[in-house]
């Protein structure tokens, strides 16, 4: 199949698939189209909301749209690392065994991760990076696709542990969950107090969503869509020179080249999702506060003077 045709098909079955989770969630178009970007990206999505805007809700239903095996873990201040990647016991021949623990599933909903201390949040980042796990000096492979969608609250602080740069880092995308609109919210409340369950099929196996990440990948890109990537990750970074007034006066830190590889990619899989063959400067515009929210860090007088992330990114754009 040329890779033309594979993109027509893309288009088709990511229509579908949005077409089946918007079954179970109403509205939340936006959050919907930028989650199926990071999972056809090979990326990893952390999604940011006050509680009852149905993020887990959102994510059982993709794994359930994909035909994935999903696994959730709810995130204590107690939680341990072995209680995410495994453990050794002791068999019944006095041989260690390695027991694996819920990382070994294609879809992982680490729900409210910032719970738990950085400890427990590190047991992640080789699984999120390297697509694998070290346990009592062997390394095991995590089964293709694999992606961790995470949750947090942004409004309950206390008992929470802020999640290190380093981890923020493996996430492509910082999914902000709004409100739903009134007649949005009108809808839901019809939907989820009567007695009719919707039902969600499999639009997609493994071997398929691996097949569009690929191709994904082959998309090309042209050098100046790739140098306005670069170019806007740059002036997120004060002191080097490029930084604009707004970054230099409000930004203690700018992203890093994982920005630069993430708007890219997500670049090619919003024009993909379009029908288009290569992506343009806009596809790139449209990925961008996602990828940078989590990447830039203000300093105090940004607080101060209430400058959020997302103006600090609008300005730069």
């Amino acid at each position: 199949m040329s890779e033309a045709k594979s993109i027509d098909l893309f288009v088709q079955k990511q229509l579908e698939l949005r077409k089946e989770i918007s079954k179970v969630i109403i509205g939340q178009n936006d959050v919907v189209e930028l989650l199926v970007n990071a999972i056809f990206s090979k990326g990893h999505a952390l999604l940011v909301g006050v509680p009852g805007l149905a993020k887990t809700l959102l994510i059982s239903t993709v794994s359930e749209a994909l035909g994935l095996s999903f696994k959730r873990i709810q995130f204590t201040p107690d939680l341990m690392p072995s209680d995410i990647v495994g453990s050794e016991i002791l068999g019944e021949n006095r041989e260690f065994r390695f027991i694996k623990g819920p990382i070994f599933a294609n879809i992982i909903l680490a729900d409210e991760i910032n719970r738990t201390p950085p400890k427990t949040q590190s047991a992640l980042l080789e699984a999120m990076q390297e697509k694998s796990v070290t346990a009592a000096g062997h390394r095991y492979k995590l089964d293709a696709p694999f992606f961790v969608l995470a949750t947090q609250n942004p409004i309950e602080q206390e008992g929470t542990y802020p999640l290190p740069e380093a981890q923020l880092d493996r996430f492509m995308f910082n999914i902000w969950v709004d409100y739903p609109s009134y007649d949005e919210e009108v809808a839901v409340v019809k939907g989820t107090t009567g007695g009719i369950e919707a039902q969600v099929n499999s639009i997609l196996n493994k071997e398929e969503i691996i097949f569009f990440q690929d191709l994904i990948r082959k998309i090309p890109v042209t050098d100046n869509v790739v140098e306005y990537a670069v170019g806007l990750v740059s002036r997120t970074r004060p002191g080097r020179g490029m930084a604009p007034e707004i970054v230099e006066k409000y930004v203690s830190w700018g992203a890093g080249p994982r920005a630069s590889q993430y708007l890219i990619l997500g670049a090619k899989t919003h024009a993909a999702m379009r029908g288009k063959y290569a992506p343009d400067i806009q596809d790139v515009q449209a990925v961008a506060t996602s990828v940078l929210r989590h990447r830039l860090v203000r300093n105090y007088k940004a607080e101060a003077e209430g400058y959020s992330i997302e103006r600090i990114v609008a300005e730069i754009l």
